[in-house]
Parts: C-alpha cells; structure tokens; sequence
C-alpha cells in the first residue's frame, strides 16, 4: 500500500479535505510532505478540531520512536477512539510505551505520542494491515462527521 493510494481513498470520501503543506504554503517547514485528512464538507480545513488521521513522513522532534527519517519509511496515523484502541492493540489507551517497537512495519501499534487520545499508528502498511488501514480511515472519517452534525445539532 502507498501513501497515495489512502490519499486518493479519502478524497473518495464524503465531505473529505486533504490537506498537504509543502513549499510555499502558509504550513510550517516541518509539515511539508505530511497530509493531514479532515471532515470539511465546505472544503475549509477546521480551526476548531484535529484531524482524524494522518500519514507523516518523517520525525517530529518530540516523535522519534517511529524512526521516520530514513528514505522510504512513512506512519499512518488514525484516531479510533478507546475502545477501539484497546481492540486493537490490546493496551489501555496511555500506558503503552513500555515494550513497544514502534518502529515496526506493517503492524497495527499504539500511536508514540497520542495513544492515551485514543490513536493507532501503522508505519508503512501493507499486506498485513493494508485493507484495515482503509477500514480505520474510513470508520474516522465517519466518526469526525458524526461529531460534526452532533455540533451542529446543539
């Protein structure tokens, strides 16, 4: 599986924006490359929520333990929510640093830094994880609009 191709399964989406800094952008430096996928049914990225997922393409300053930086190496990463969370990676959302290689390829993980929020990382997927990876995308993606019409709602 390739970056582009969970890019262009979220364009598919419903009320999906993509947003993808690179030069010239009014995004940080450090954002370039990186996308960032929103439930922006007007097309306008969100001032007042997080995105439902991303795919990074290298280390963050305080997110090293992916080890990113080396040609080729890129992490998904999706909010699941507890639940979730739990179901997958058999830990409590927030105590699961411990044993971990979050380096790992093609492996459903806690994410490093946000796991105690309730997100997974997948670095690289592929036959392993592939088709769930679309799956936990799609399942934000929904989940970001239900939060969305409940705002709306009152």
């Amino acid at each position: 599986m390739s970056m582009e191709q969970i890019i262009a399964a979220v364009h598919a989406l419903p009320g999906s924006l993509v947003l993808a800094p690179g030069p010239g952008s009014e995004f940080p430096e450090l954002a370039w490359g990186d996308s960032f996928f929103y439930y922006a049914p007007d097309g306008r990225v969100p001032t007042s929520t997080q995105p439902y997922a991303t795919i990074v393409t290298k280390d963050y300053p305080e997110d090293t333990a992916s080890h990113l930086d080396p040609s080729g190496r890129w992490r998904l990463n999706i909010h699941v929510g507890r639940s979730r969370f739990t179901e997958l990676t058999g830990a409590i959302p927030g105590e699961t640093r411990h044993g971990r290689d979050f380096s790992a390829p093609d492996v459903v993980l806690p994410h490093p830094v946000y796991s105690a929020l309730g997100w997974v990382a997948i670095v690289n997927p592929a036959d392993a994880t592939g088709d769930l990876a679309l799956e936990l995308v799609r399942d934000a993606h929904e989940a970001a609009a239900a939060r969305r019409r409940r705002r709306q709602e009152g």
